[in-house]
C-alpha cells in the first residue's frame, strides 16, 4: 500500500486489487462534491438519500470509462420518485479530475416520511448508458428495479449484462463533525471479480468461487462509520478488511461536481423550432429562459436570435 495520510481523499474514487483472490475494486468518499449536487436543489430527505447512493454508485462504475467519456446512471419508476439521474464525466486529460452531477423528479404530494426511499421508486428500470463521443453509438444497458436498494439494482445489472459478480458496500448520511456544520457524507466499496480466461479448470473455477465468497465475508464486516470516513481513510480501510487478501492500489481519482450546461447547448437545442413556435415559448417581458436541471442555471435569451425562420410559403 503506497498512499498515507498526507492525500485528503474526500471527492476520491481509489481503485485496488486483491492479488491474491484476482478481485478488483474502487474505494469511493465524496463530501464536497456530493454537497453541492444537493445545495442546487430542496430535495426531500428520501430523495437526497436516494441521489447520495447513485452518485456513490456512479463514481465507482465512472472511473472505468476512458478519457472525455460520460456515464450516465438513469433510475425510472412509477412512484412518488419518477427519476434519479447521474451524470460522470470522465477527466478531459490525465491529471484532471473528474466531474459529477446528479437530479431528481419527484411528485411530492405522493412522498411518504414514513416508507423507506427505494421502495418509493416502484416498479421501473435502472439503465447505464456510456456516451464515447461523437461519431461513436452510444451503449445502453437495462435492467429491471429489483432488490431492496439502488446497489441491488446494479448488481443485478452487472450480473446479468456484464456476466461480472459485483458487490457493493455504501454509507451516506448526515454527519456533523467537530467543529463544522452539518454536511453529507457518503462512501463505499466495490467488488469485482476479474472475468475468467478461456480454458479455466473446474478447479480453478471452484477456487475462484471460494475466494469471492470469502472476500464477500470479509466485506460484510465493515461499518458505515469506516466507509464515510474521514477518521478511517481507504488505504487504512483496506488493509482492515482485506490485508490477508495482498491490496495494492492505484492512482486515485479526483472527482469534483460539475455541469456541462451552456447557453451555447441551450441555443443549439432551440435551433429545431421555428420562430413561430418560439414565440409560444416568449414570455410576456419577451424572452425566451430555460433552466438547467441539473445545476439550476438560468438563462435568459433574446427570442430573436433563437430558432429558425420558417421559408416563405405563398405559392
Amino acid at each position: 500500500m503506497s498512499y498515507g495520510g498526507q492525500i485528503a481523499w474526500d471527492d476520491t474514487v481509489l481503485p485496488f486489487q486483491l492479488d491474491r483472490s484476482d478481485i478488483r475494486g474502487r474505494v469511493v468518499r465524496l463530501d464536497t462534491a456530493l454537497e453541492r449536487v444537493l445545495a442546487r436543489h430542496n430535495y426531500p430527505p428520501a430523495v437526497e438519500a436516494l441521489i447520495a447512493e447513485a452518485a456513490l454508485l456512479t463514481a465507482m462504475i465512472g472511473q472505468t470509462i476512458k478519457l472525455r467519456w460520460r456515464l450516465s446512471l438513469q433510475i425510472r419508476g412509477d412512484g412518488p420518485i419518477r427519476l434519479i439521474a447521474t451524470d460522470y464525466y470522465a477527466p478531459e486529460a490525465e491529471g484532471k479530475p473528474a466531474r459529477i452531477r446528479a437530479y431528481a423528479s419527484f411528485d411530492a404530494d405522493r412522498l411518504s416520511a414514513q416508507t423507506p426511499p427505494f421502495p418509493q421508486i416502484g416498479k421501473g428500470y435502472f439503465a447505464i448508458l456510456i456516451d464515447q463521443g461523437r461519431s461513436m453509438t452510444p451503449y445502453q444497458g437495462i435492467t429491471p428495479i429489483t432488490g431492496a436498494s439502488l446497489a441491488d439494482c446494479a448488481q443485478t445489472y452487472f450480473e446479468q449484462s456484464e456476466q461480472l459478480p459485483t458487490r457493493f458496500a455504501l454509507g451516506y448520511g448526515r454527519t456533523i463533525l467537530p467543529g463544522q456544520a452539518e454536511k453529507w457524507r457518503a462512501g463505499g466499496v466495490m467488488l469485482q471479480h476479474m472475468p475468467q480466461a478461456a480454458g479455466t479448470s473446474p478447479r480453478e473455477r471452484e477456487t475462484l468461487v471460494e475466494d469471492w465468497s470469502r472476500v464477500n465475508l470479509l466485506l460484510d464486516t465493515v461499518e458505515d462509520l469506516e466507509l464515510v470516513g474521514p477518521n478511517v481513510q481507504p488505504p487504512e480501510l483496506l488493509l482492515r478488511l482485506f490485508h490477508e487478501e495482498a491490496p495494492r492500489v492505484f492512482d486515485p481519482q479526483a472527482v469534483h461536481f460539475g455541469c456541462s450546461c451552456s447557453e451555447e447547448k441551450v441555443r443549439q437545442s432551440l435551433s429545431i423550432y421555428s420562430a413561430k413556435d418560439i414565440s409560444t415559448m416568449t414570455t410576456p417581458e419577451g424572452t425566451v429562459t430555460a433552466d438547467c436541471q441539473f445545476c439550476g442555471a438560468h438563462y435568459v435569451m433574446d427570442p430573436g436570435t433563437l430558432g429558425f425562420e420558417a421559408p416563405d410559403d405563398k405559392g
